[in-house]
């Protein structure tokens, strides 16, 4: 018996047949390691990315990020904030560390004080300036996991 919900659904496929593989629970969600101290930003953030595909682990400063990547080898990207008042250090030395100690995770920086200093980002690491849209966070984040692949 086909229900008028199976019926909607054979139509839709009828029409675009990519429907199957929209529909297709993603394989692999790339895992993002987001650390933010403004817990609004943090969670309008994760949401955008969970939203996009993305497994999304937070973080409130540096000092917990690292404790995740320590425990969490699928990190494949780590997402962070610059101005971070707790914590030892600021986002740009954390970039600088997970750069050094876990090369293969790319990392993105951003911020909305300004742009980063001639020394300030690992080489590789890319920036975007906040306030950013949710569109243009996901296309960054996504290029940056293709790029590291």
């Amino acid at each position: 018996m086909t229900s008028d919900l199976d019926r909607h659904d054979q139509a839709s496929r009828q029409e675009d047949p990519r429907q199957d593989e929209l529909d297709a629970p993603c394989d692999a969600a790339p895992v993002v390691l987001l650390v933010e101290d403004d817990g609004l930003l943090l969670m309008e953030a994760a949401d955008t990315l969970a939203e996009a595909g993305f497994t999304v682990l937070e973080a409130p400063h540096a000092d917990q990020a690292l404790k995740v990547l320590e425990s969490r080898p699928d990190v494949e990207v780590l997402m962070t904030d610059v101005d971070m008042p707790l914590g030892s250090m600021n986002g740009f030395a954390l970039a600088r560390l997970v750069s050094r100690r876990w090369p293969r995770i790319p990392v993105l920086v951003v911020s909305g004080m300004g742009s980063p200093g001639p020394h300030d980002m690992p080489p590789g690491a890319r920036f975007i300036p906040k306030p950013y849209a949710p569109s243009a966070l996901v296309r960054t984040l996504h290029d940056t996991v293709r790029r590291a692949a």
